[in-house]
């Protein structure tokens, strides 16, 4: 793997914020779930230790469905998501791409994801959230 840089983030108004590190070059899902269709969320998943939150956890506020294992967290001031803990990585964490301070600078690779029909395909993301 290549060496990891720090970038900062976080949501619309600032009261979250949050570092991940990420490799040079990386994958983001598009995916067409229900959620991020509507939401329109290419996140990127990050193993949970890649991930601190800097401040603004007492901002959060958590929606979940379905099953319950994903947990979408939201800013309570602007509404963003700007991550949130995904369901095929429970143990990893689902940063949106856009929500990067210099993501237009990043080097991805989109990739589309099937999310109607996750139970089909969510083990092909399983891998993400390890180190």
């Amino acid at each position: 793997m290549s060496d990891l840089t720090t970038h900062t983030g976080g949501c619309h108004c600032g009261a979250v914020r949050w570092e991940v590190d990420l490799p040079d070059a990386f994958e983001v899902e598009d995916c067409n779930c229900s959620m991020c269709a509507m939401a329109g969320n290419i996140h990127v998943i990050v193993p949970a230790s890649r991930f601190r939150l800097m401040q603004g956890a007492g901002n959060l506020t958590e929606y979940t469905f379905n099953t319950g294992v994903a947990k979408h967290r939201f800013c309570k001031t602007c509404g963003v998501k700007s991550f949130y803990i995904p369901r095929s990585n429970p143990d990893g964490v689902a940063v949106t791409w856009r929500c990067i301070d210099d993501w237009q600078d990043l080097n991805v690779k989109v990739n589309k994801f099937d999310g109607q029909h996750w139970e089909k395909h969510a083990h092909t993301l399983a891998h993400k959230s390890q180190d």
